[in-house]
């Protein structure tokens, strides 16, 4: 334990009368909110292809806000839509066995 801890801690029991731990802040507010987030799962109705790249685009033109395409993903990833891939060749003929 440094030093400087000790100070904080003693200075929080002074203050607040306890030494437990400050609740966590919640970080920063997530920037699609709920009608952005059922805009951008229009938007992948509309075009289930698309890159991210392309969905931010469509995104910001239907009136959503203007985003980068990290939040394009985390947007994707809180609607559970994953990325598809499609079978680059048909299927075999033979049967699984």
């Amino acid at each position: 334990m440094s030093l400087s801890f000790v100070n904080k801690l003693l200075k929080r029991q002074r203050t607040s009368g306890s030494l437990a731990a400050l609740p966590h802040r919640g970080g920063p507010s997530p920037l699609l909110d709920a009608a952005a987030r059922t805009q951008l799962a229009a938007c992948v109705g509309q075009q289930p292809d698309a890159t991210l790249d392309e969905l931010r685009v469509q995104l910001a033109a239907s009136g959503g806000p203007a985003v980068g395409r990290t939040t394009v993903w985390q947007g994707l990833q809180a609607l559970d839509l994953r990325r598809k891939k499609r079978a680059s060749t048909p299927p075999s003929a033979t049967p699984n066995g």
